[in-house]
């Protein structure tokens, strides 16, 4: 029998997300735990893909994308965040949210490189640094604000840092960047060669008034920035794999060279049908309020329980804190909650290295309204 190498990413299993969403079909549960929609997107989306496909428009794209989806995310981004990206030269089509952040890390990282990450931190981040030899810094958030104590993060700044990831909407917090925040990072980098990675996959989905702030809004980071975004998350389409990476030409021209030999491009009558579609802003500039209003929802039911409700500034996961109802880890904690109680959500220490239970979870609120009724009535049932 061949002898396999060492495995480059040893501590790597199956994702938490595939674990609990596997447990949930096991058990016939609500899943709550992967973050997917359950309903359909706009019926107009789905004709313009079938119109394209159709036209014959069904061979490779260009490398950095379609042009004119390429304007339109240009469009979008001036007018969200007033700054100018040139479509051509600045902008590259991504196949998902999570391929543009592991080209951006493959583009810039190498052995003994130093990144900062934030934690709870999307599961994606640690292991591709680690992939490239890089080195990973983690600064914990913690409940129930998740604050960041900058002066804490300048502490972990070497001459080696070449990186600091940032994902505002927080997943799994829901927290977002305050205009402090962002100012305390400015001071951090000023002077420095550190690059930024941001991931906002979830800027549009923002709640209570409450302004999304883009890394891109600012000069002073936007020249060094990689700014990720998804149409996943926009349009309610996660299973087509569309996303975008916004970035300086001088940072782009670098990411376009390992991009070109990851996926090189992407799929290309929905890149043609996603630019129609953003032609109408309406189609994605109401994005907030329509999942405040399911998230609010979901809170309203389950104020009365003995869960308590942790603050919810953005993003579709809403964290839950149940040390009232059990002492349980949260993992286990979790995989009752789906077996006894027919909810699978996910347990907020897979979110962090050394696996800190703080006793939450987090539960996805972008289902249909009877699937949220269920989970609700559900849910109530749960005591101490």
């Amino acid at each position: 029998m061949i002898q396999l190498p060492l495995s480059k990413l040893s501590n790597v299993g199956t994702t938490i997300f595939s674990q609990m969403t596997q447990l949930a079909n096991e058990n016939e549960a609500i899943n709550l735990s992967q973050g997917f929609p359950d309903f359909m997107p706009d019926p107009e989306l789905l004709n313009h893909v079938d119109h394209f496909i159709k036209k014959g428009f069904n061979q490779y794209a260009p490398l950095g994308g379609m042009i004119g989806l390429k304007e339109e995310i240009a469009r979008k981004i001036e007018s969200s965040h007033h700054t100018i990206y040139h479509p051509d030269s600045e902008i590259t089509v991504t196949a998902g949210g999570t391929q543009a952040i592991f080209t951006a890390i493959a583009s810039f990282i190498k052995k003994d490189d130093e990144v900062i990450i934030f934690e709870p931190a999307y599961d994606c981040y640690e292991p591709t640094v680690e992939l490239f030899g890089g080195i990973v810094k983690r600064f914990e958030m913690k409940a129930p604000d998740y604050k960041i104590d900058w002066t804490a993060v300048k502490n972990l700044v070497s001459d080696k840092t070449r990186m600091i990831i940032l994902n505002n909407p927080n997943n799994p917090s829901g927290k977002i960047l305050t205009e402090n925040d962002i100012q305390e990072l400015i001071q951090l980098v000023k002077g420095t060669s550190i690059l930024i990675l941001s991931d906002e996959v979830y800027e549009n989905i923002v709640f209570d008034g409450k302004q999304h702030l883009s890394i891109c809004k600012y000069p002073e980071l936007k020249e060094r920035s990689l700014l990720v975004a998804s149409f996943g998350k926009l349009f309610h389409v996660t299973g087509w794999k569309v996303g975008y990476c916004a970035a300086p030409k001088i940072l782009t021209d670098e990411f376009r060279k390992v991009h070109q030999f990851n996926v090189f491009c992407v799929n290309t009558p929905i890149q043609l049908a996603l630019a129609e579609y953003m032609k109408n802003d309406e189609h994605y500039t109401h994005l907030n309020q329509f999942f405040q209003e399911k998230r609010d929802f979901l809170r309203k039911g389950i104020a009365g329980t003995s869960f308590e409700l942790l603050d919810c500034e953005g993003t579709y996961f809403q964290a839950v804190k149940y040390d009232k109802i059990s002492d349980k880890n949260d993992f286990d904690f979790a995989s009752e909650l789906t077996i006894k109680h027919k909810v699978a959500s996910v347990p907020f220490s897979s979110f962090y290295k050394n696996k800190l239970n703080e006793n939450v979870i987090r539960l996805c609120f972008a289902k249909k309204q009877e699937t949220l009724e269920r989970a609700i009535e559900n849910l109530s049932r749960v005591s101490s």
